[in-house]
């Protein structure tokens, strides 16, 4: 965050990786809004975005094009406008942005401002790496595929203003640390414990069907680091919920701390955003995540 006058600051975010789906369109739409979520995250608004490719010379322009707009047509759903990029050649294709917002600095939502007795709510069902994984081994149908996407590209926009217009301050995007893993941190950084009920988290359609059968780097990553030195307690949960709640998740919702206080204003303005919100959990003395059946 800089500070450029005493109620303006600017935020700056970067994400990009290889396409995890075939439509070229969807790719560039998913791609801007994982990256513009980190600027929902704080609570801001996009102004705008740089585009970041690496494409091999064997593949297709008019594809790149393609992903080209549906990233910009996804900033633009933003409020934003794409302001540029650099493109280089690489042997394998990789795409994302580098994401300019603003926030007012007295009601930036923070990571480390959860509070003994706040309720955890999450705005998205998790499932993306289970799902996505999946679709790469031809073993997703067309419609989980179709519910993936959607969930993928769907802006953390009305996400945050709900926050806002609650006046909530603690707030996160749940990515490549998965549900578990991005609570772990706020945890940490706020000198609390989290406790998740498993049975309230919501799912994408056919996550729990293809979760038994995942295995890829990014779920295995954060099961041996989450999993070890008391980071993340999975008491009595079934193997399903364990490995969904290490699934790193792409264009993952927002997971906010909602005190008792803002719990009415909170139910009142996600409803004016149209969010569709669960809660899961509730912040407690302690440290680490602690997930239940």
């Amino acid at each position: 965050m800089y500070l450029v006058a005493p109620d303006v600051a600017i935020v700056e975010t970067l994400d990009f990786f290889p396409p995890i789906v075939d439509d070229a369109y969807a790719s560039g739409a998913i791609g801007a809004a994982n990256a513009m979520s980190d600027v929902y995250a704080m609570g801001g608004e996009v102004l705008f975005a740089l585009q970041i490719a690496a494409w091999p010379e064997d593949l297709s322009l008019s594809q790149l094009e393609t992903l080209f707009r549906g990233a910009t047509d996804k900033v633009r759903e933003a409020g934003g406008v794409i302001a540029g990029g650099h493109t280089v050649i690489d042997r394998e294709p990789k795409f994302g942005l580098a994401v300019t917002g603003r926030v007012r600095p007295d009601r930036i939502l923070r990571k480390d401002a959860l509070r003994v007795g706040d309720a955890l709510w999450l705005t998205k069902p998790i499932g993306t790496g289970v799902l996505t994984t999946a679709h790469k081994n031809g073993k997703l149908a067309p419609e989980d595929l179709a519910s993936t996407v959607a969930s993928m590209v769907a802006l953390n926009r009305a996400a945050a203003r709900a926050a806002l217009d609650s006046d909530l301050h603690a707030a996160t995007d749940i990515t490549g640390f998965a549900l578990a893993g991005h609570a772990h941190e706020m945890a940490e950084r706020s000198g609390v414990g989290v406790r998740i009920s498993a049975a309230a988290v919501p799912l994408l359609v056919g996550a729990r069907e293809h979760a038994l059968e995942a295995s890829f780097g990014g779920l295995e990553r954060n099961q041996a680091y989450f999993l070890a030195g008391d980071r993340v307690r999975l008491e009595d949960v079934d193997e399903v919920m364990r490995t969904l709640m290490l699934d790193p998740q792409t264009s993952g919702g927002l997971l906010v701390g909602v005190p008792g206080a803002h719990a009415e204003a909170w139910d009142r303005a996600r409803k004016d955003q149209g969010v569709n919100a669960a809660r899961i959990g509730e912040v407690v003395e302690g440290s680490g995540v602690t997930v239940t059946a």
